[in-house]
């Protein structure tokens, strides 16, 4: 698994004009793509990971300050430009693997304690957000 985390201010996405999730204030937004060989487990560590990583204001975690995440499940983080100037999706896990491993990754962090919000797999949607810092990170478990 592969996500992509921003430290953020204040973040939404909206699918069809309809706000689906956001958070207000300090939290992380991350953006989760699965590959095929993914499973629970790495589900489950990755929401560790995000948990407990330390890359808030003064180095602290979502743990630490009980911030929020927003999750956003997002299939292009596996694409490959390297040939061409058009990428393949190849490595990317198809929506019926995808969809319940995005939706462990939520569960487990509830189950851990924090507070987030999603997208909608597979939607066509805008995400905003106010990236403090600017900080970004990637993380593949």
């Amino acid at each position: 698994m592969r996500a992509v985390v921003q430290r953020v201010d204040g973040a939404s996405v909206v699918v069809a004009g309809e706000t689906v999730g956001g958070i207000v204030g300090e939290g992380l937004c991350v953006l989760v793509g699965v590959t095929h060989d993914d499973t629970p487990e790495k589900a489950a560590q990755l929401a560790r990971k995000l948990w407990s990583v330390r890359i808030l204001e003064g180095e602290k975690s979502c743990s630490d300050v009980n911030a929020p995440l927003l999750v956003i499940s997002q299939f292009t983080l596996y694409g490959d430009a390297r040939k061409g100037r058009r990428p393949t999706w190849n490595a990317a896990a198809p929506g019926e693997v995808a969809e319940p491993l995005v939706d462990e990754v939520v569960a487990q962090l509830r189950a851990l304690g924090a507070t987030v919000e999603t997208g909608r797999f597979g939607a066509d949607m805008r995400v905003s957000l106010t990236n403090h810092g600017p900080f970004t990170i990637v993380i593949d478990v």
